[in-house]
């Protein structure tokens, strides 16, 4: 069972929240919204659907539904060969074919540029995984970036 845990990123709770390179993808986060706001007029979410089962899904459930399903078990699995734990400035290939495959996944609920657009943030979730051997700061980070997004947004 410890290996299962280990191999998912379950099995340890880093002090993510003090790292200062996880605190700047926050601050990448907020300057994103805020570069939104500027390119395009955006109005926030009404109250009343802050609560509402749409928000809460997109905004917690999703993000870690997909973090542990990709940053886990996928990434978890291809960082055990060799070659997936090979990278370049800290994005391994198994970060790599993971986000591939989460970006063209979001292909089929997105807008071509919004789906293409996922790879960044993707990439920064998984790059957090592996520095970590963690899931939960990419958890964390995902859902913080879907919660602004959403929140920003109005959208759901």
């Amino acid at each position: 069972m410890d290996e299962i845990t280990s191999t998912l990123g379950l099995d340890r709770f880093p002090p993510f929240y003090r790292d200062t390179r996880f605190l700047a993808a926050l601050a990448a986060g907020a300057l994103f919204w805020l570069g939104l706001g500027l390119w395009e007029p955006i109005g926030t979410i009404p109250p009343g659907r802050l609560f509402s089962q749409r928000f809460i899904v997109l905004a917690f459930g999703w993000p870690l539904v997909e973090e542990f399903l990709f940053r886990g078990i996928l990434q978890g699995e291809l960082r055990r060969w060799s070659w997936g734990s090979r990278g370049w400035r800290g994005v391994t290939v198994a970060n790599l074919a993971t986000s591939f495959v989460f970006t063209a996944l979001h292909f089929g609920s997105h807008p071509p540029l919004w789906a293409a657009g996922v790879m960044v943030p993707s990439l920064l979730f998984g790059y957090f995984r592996d520095r970590t051997s963690s899931v939960y700061p990419s958890m964390a980070l995902h859902v913080y970036y879907n919660f602004g997004y959403f929140f920003l947004t109005g959208l759901p």
